[in-house]
């Protein structure tokens, strides 16, 4: 007589499936809280925001991503600060992964509108506009911005824009790298900016410095006395900051026009109460004429033609050796040398 064969329970087969249904439950309970979360401090943020001064306006502002991610969208998204300057965009989406909301990237995939305060509108269309931002428990977050191929279209009726389009775009902002015990690093950011073959308006200075060419630019600095970086006033976050006695420090950049190119430094940039930057850069030119020549035919009115002139005719002593020269804002102006080439740059 032959023994019965053992018979295995079922229930051993339904642990797994159980295990997995109750992890999901866990799983899905922790997503809508979180999705919860995020929608609910966006709006108390919009409405801090509007207390303060900005307009915010939006429609349709939703959630989705569920299991692994948190995705935030709203159309006819449109910020506007204080000093009138604001931003639009058709639609815009915030996502981050579920497990690390510290997380975010924003993506403008319809194009962005850029409204200058009394300048008007400026559209910005690109295949890739992304931000990034990190480290939200940080005194300052990391953050990166990217437009690649991004073209410039003038509203009806705005003034011009410098640039009618470009290979790449890039902002990036940190917390200063700097030993804990270095004066004010608790207060400042690190910033660098890339325009990376970038094309003039035809007729405009930078189609006149690059000769028909392309201008590609990096700057790096550090921003003391971030934390004043605030504000609501109609001359914006930058006002605050320069009354405060705020600086650009540390400033290093290359910069190519064309067939000419420069090194830049300088060890302190600031700012006039009205906004226009002041101080010295140092530049180390490689056949700086032709750049300068190019901004004197240029057809742009904030050009000093007689002073970019005399810039022209001073470097064409040089030939196309090396030069070093000093780019000095002062007065509200651009000066090489004696030479006034055109208002200084304006931060507000």
């Amino acid at each position: 007589m032959t023994d019965a064969a053992p018979r295995h329970k079922r229930s051993g087969l339904f642990a797994p499936i159980g295990l997995f249904l109750i992890a999901l439950a866990v799983w899905s309970g922790w997503w809508f809280y979180l999705a919860h979360q995020v929608q609910t401090r966006l709006v108390a943020q919009v409405e801090a925001m509007r207390g303060s001064g900005w307009t915010v306006a939006y429609t349709g502002l939703g959630t989705s991503g569920w299991p692994f991610r948190v995705r935030l969208e709203a159309g006819n998204v449109s910020i506007t600060a204080p000093s009138g300057h604001a931003l639009a965009a058709p639609q815009l989406a915030a996502e981050a992964n579920a497990w690390n909301p510290d997380k975010w990237v924003i993506a403008a995939d319809d194009g962005l509108v850029l409204n200058r305060a009394g300048k008007g509108k400026v559209a910005i269309g690109a295949p890739y506009i992304r931000a990034s931002v990190h480290g939200l428990s940080q005194r300052w977050p990391n953050l990166a911005v990217e437009l690649q191929q991004p073209v410039f279209t003038v509203h009806q009726g705005a003034e011009v824009f410098p640039i009618s389009r470009a290979g790449k775009i890039e902002f990036y902002l940190r917390p200063h790298l700097a030993p804990s015990t270095t004066p004010g690093v608790e207060n400042s950011v690190d910033v660098l900016f890339r325009l990376i073959d970038a094309e003039g308006r035809p007729g405009g200075p930078v189609e006149g410095m690059a000769r028909n060419g392309k201008l590609t630019a990096q700057i790096e600095t550090v921003v003391e006395d971030a934390n004043r970086l605030q504000g609501a006033d109609a001359a914006g976050i930058f006002s605050a900051w320069t009354r405060a006695g705020g600086r650009f420090t540390a400033v290093r950049g290359e910069l190519s026009a064309g067939d000419s190119a420069a090194t830049l430094s300088s060890d302190v940039l600031s700012a006039t109460p009205d906004g226009r930057l002041q101080g010295t850069v140092a530049l180390q030119a490689r056949q700086p004429m032709a750049a300068i020549a190019g901004l004197a035919g240029s057809g742009s009115g904030a050009v000093n033609r007689a002073g970019a002139a005399g810039a022209t005719a001073a470097a064409a002593v040089q030939g196309n050796e090396d030069v070093n020269l000093s780019l000095v804002f002062r007065e509200g102006r651009t000066f090489l040398g004696p030479f006034a080439l055109a208002p200084a740059p304006k931060l507000f």
